[in-house]
């Protein structure tokens, strides 16, 4: 990939956001990073200052329109054009689904499905109307087409990006060179997402157990596949969905 692709990563203050943004920086690509935090995001752009890309921050909820128009406008302002999409906010929480309130799902659905909507909406028309290709990169998880007991407003929320991941990749892989994939992490350390979904230490150990490879992915991994899967290395690969996570989906009977 070039020295200067642009690349926006929603939810890039933390976790595998945060990550995926300081790999592509090394690259020398220019990274805009989104979120709610605006200390967060601040504190993030302090810490990768010295990387070879430039790092800009745009402070925005992706679940309102207004905001995703401002962080393209942003992004255009600062670097001249977006070439690249990662579409990593997300929200979870474990709940039973019987105890689980209106609320709490609509809130998850919004920031995971509609979120992605709306931002790929809103680049992909930009990429649209500059007669410019470019790459989506959906954040998902095995349990939007597995299961996830704990997790129903999540993994409805991913199973709708996988899907709209795929209706993407054919229309505007079709019509405009536009490329959308997906990728579904498994268990990733120091990212705060497996631990915060561990209710216990032997739940931890079970996770660890159940996959095949005894271990957990690292972020860096998650970053490394995100750049290959937006590089021309990967111009073949649309509506695609790679899995990252030592094999556990696939580990139904671990005896």
């Amino acid at each position: 990939m070039g020295n200067k692709q642009a690349v926006i990563i929603t939810g890039g203050s933390s976790g595998m956001g945060k990550y995926m943004a300081k790999y592509f920086l090394e690259k020398g690509s220019d990274v805009i990073i989104t979120g709610r935090n605006k200390e967060r995001l601040h504190a993030v752009k302090e810490e990768f200052a010295s990387l070879t890309g430039e790092i800009e921050v745009f402070q925005m909820d992706v679940r309102e329109q207004e905001h995703a128009e401002g962080m393209v406008k942003f992004a255009v302002e600062k670097f001249g054009k977006i070439d690249v999409l990662i579409n990593n906010a997300a929200g979870n929480f474990i709940c039973p689904v019987e105890k689980m309130t209106p609320n709490g799902w609509k809130s998850v659905i919004d920031i995971v499905l509609n979120g992605t909507f709306l931002c790929s909406h809103t680049v992909g028309n930009h990429w649209i109307a500059q007669k410019q290709k470019g790459s989506i990169i959906n954040m998902v998880a095995t349990y939007a087409w597995n299961a996830g007991a704990g997790v129903a407003h999540s993994a409805a929320a991913k199973a709708g990006v996988l899907s709209l991941t795929r209706t993407l990749a054919v229309e505007w892989g079709h019509k405009y060179d536009i490329r959308t994939n997906a990728i579904a992490p498994g268990p990733i350390e120091r990212t705060g997402g497996a631990e915060k979904l561990w209710v216990s230490e032997e739940a931890a150990k079970r996770t660890i157990d159940s996959v095949p490879l005894k271990r957990l992915g690292t972020p860096e991994e998650i970053a490394g596949l995100a750049y290959f899967m937006s590089s021309e290395q990967a111009a073949y690969l649309n509506g695609e969905c790679i899995t990252l996570d030592g094999g556990q989906w696939l580990n139904q009977f671990p005896f």
